[in-house]
């Protein structure tokens, strides 16, 4: 039985990516940010299940990027497409497309952070390297990163930072940068340990705790501090073998 508790584990990631989905697509932004925290949550345990009960299997290889897929693919491409319809509509907006609402093609631009996630979760398949280490950004960094755009929008009420963040051209470059560090050579470390040592891991404690730090200082906003600090302090650090 135990060999089912990781898959069954991923599956509640393809479940919490679903709800997601839905209440992206109806713009209920915070709450589609809620489900891919709770999907993301899952995505970690269940590869450490695995690990602990020892039932590391092909099948559970798979199965965890078809739900990173939805997760951390799908619902971040759908933000983005209302965070553009917002840009354009000059604020914030509730619903998707409605029947009598002007289709343009700016929002779909979006969508490539999907592509990329896709892209980008099939080359980690087929990669026996990124064990201790990722080459290109993980998809629920990536994901985290761009839910976290609607979150500073609604909880630090801040004008200066809602005018850059529903600024057309600011989400744009970030789409573009987004799906370029999916993809990109650089080599970023993996918050997995093999032991507790300070000295093996002494990098992914220092993040965690920084991490923390900065989430209780800046709440929401400190998920893009913590993706800058996480891409420069991978530069940083010797890769792993």
């Amino acid at each position: 039985m135990k060999s089912y508790i990781p898959n069954f584990l991923t599956l509640l990631n393809v479940l919490s990516g679903c709800i997601a989905t839905v209440f992206a697509v109806l713009n209920h932004l915070e709450w589609a940010a809620l489900f891919v925290f709770i999907g993301i949550f899952f995505d970690f345990f269940d590869g450490l299940a695995a690990r602990l009960l020892k039932v590391q299997s092909e099948i559970g290889l798979q199965l965890d990027s078809l739900a990173d897929v939805i997760t951390s693919g799908l619902v971040p491409g759908v933000v983005m497409f209302q965070l553009l319809s917002m840009a354009e509509r000059g604020g914030w907006n509730l619903g998707f497309i409605g029947h009598d609402a002007e289709i343009t093609l700016l929002p779909f631009i979006g969508f490539a952070i999907t592509l990329a996630s896709a892209y980008r979760l099939a080359k980690f398949n087929v990669d026996e390297n990124q064990v201790s280490s990722f080459v290109g950004l993980p998809t629920p960094a990536n994901a985290l990163l761009i839910l976290s755009m609607p979150m500073i929008l609604l909880y630090h009420n801040n004008e200066v930072l809602s005018n850059i963040i529903l600024n057309p051209w600011f989400l744009v470059v970030l789409t573009v940068l987004s799906s370029y560090l999916l993809n990109s050579p650089i080599k970023l470390f993996a918050l997995k340990f093999k032991n507790w040592s300070f000295k093996d891991n002494g990098i992914r404690y220092l993040f965690i705790i920084g991490s923390l730090v900065l989430l209780l200082t800046l709440r929401f906003l400190a998920i893009p501090v913590i993706i800058l600090f996480y891409v420069l302090a991978s530069l940083l650090t010797p890769s792993e073998k």
